[in-house]
């Protein structure tokens, strides 16, 4: 198996101590089903072409440059020098500005995650910051130049390594406010609450992400098989339409339910229980009556 090409290498740095690191994507979407855009006719792959959006003519990629809109149809051109020499300077160094409680960043904030490994030196201190921040349960918040841009990331113990998570900027986070603004004005409280309270402990559970598994890969493939194998696939029922009806009756139905699994589930072992009690006095009945007739012919 090939190992993993770094994305990035540098340091990191709090206080006085630096030593080196590399960076590697945690997650990526590379194993997902990836499809080509054909010509139906052809069956040839097809290709993307930028084109002048009046003339229509293909725009060559040496003719291509950025620019931004100041208002409807006019633009102020960069030139690729230009966008360069906006780009940060990077010191290569992830510096650490503070240390803060784990739990104090929003989630909603998180952008992508990063393994951060010790590369080659500078073992002892990687372990001394992993180690530091696993007893005092804090996170460090630190900043460096990734990919063009500068980054606020996010370093964190991560079992026996760190893990570096990219924060998005404020700017970038939309206020839950708009999202939120029309939630009704109730009180929740009584049956209504009591029953929920119920359900949700009835459906205690961990995180375990091996059980997720991602059925829309898993249907395409099977259907890529099926149109090697010039099979056809059975089509779906449709499932019928969930019955409309108030909370607390949805509720009660619910937790009657939760209640309906339990009592069969005791129901069931209770029977087993049984069954081994009847088995259990069976074959000492059996053996009783071995031993006796045993005695009987001996005597």
């Amino acid at each position: 198996m090939v190992a993993p090409r770094a994305n990035w290498k540098g340091y990191i740095k709090f206080g006085e101590v630096a030593f080196p690191v590399a960076l590697y994507t945690a997650a990526s979407s590379s194993e997902r089903i990836a499809f080509n855009t054909l010509n139906r006719k052809t069956g040839n792959r097809v290709r993307r072409e930028f084109v002048d959006s009046q003339t229509g003519n293909p725009v060559e990629r040496e003719d291509q440059v950025k620019g931004f809109e100041i208002e409807d149809g006019r633009y102020v051109v960069l030139e690729p020098d230009e966008v360069a020499a906006a780009i940060p300077n990077s010191d290569k160094t992830l510096t650490v500005e503070a240390f803060i409680p784990c739990e104090e960043v929003d989630d909603v904030y998180f952008d992508k995650p990063y393994y951060l490994a010790p590369d080659k030196i500078g073992g002892d201190a990687y372990k001394l910051l992993r180690d530091g921040m696993k007893k005092a349960r804090v996170a460090a918040i630190a900043r460096t130049v990734l990919f063009r841009r500068l980054r606020t990331v996010l370093i964190r113990p991560h079992g026996n390594g760190l893990v570096g998570s990219t924060l998005n900027y404020d700017y970038e986070v939309r206020s839950s406010q708009k999202a939120f603004e029309e939630m009704p004005d109730l009180k929740i409280e009584g049956e209504m609450l009591e029953l929920a309270k119920h359900i949700i402990n009835t459906k205690k559970g961990q995180f375990d992400p091996k059980q997720f598994d991602d059925r829309y890969e898993a249907a395409v493939a099977e259907l890529v098989k099926a149109k090697i194998e010039g099979r056809t696939l059975p089509k779906k029922k449709t499932p019928p339409a969930s019955k409309p009806g108030d909370l607390l009756q949805a509720l009660r139905e619910s937790a009657g339910m939760s209640a309906s699994a339990k009592t069969k589930r005791s129901a069931v072992n209770a029977n087993a229980g049984k069954g081994r009690q009847t088995a259990a006095r069976a074959t000492s009945a059996k053996s009783r009556g071995t031993g006796g007739a045993q005695h009987r012919r001996a005597s």
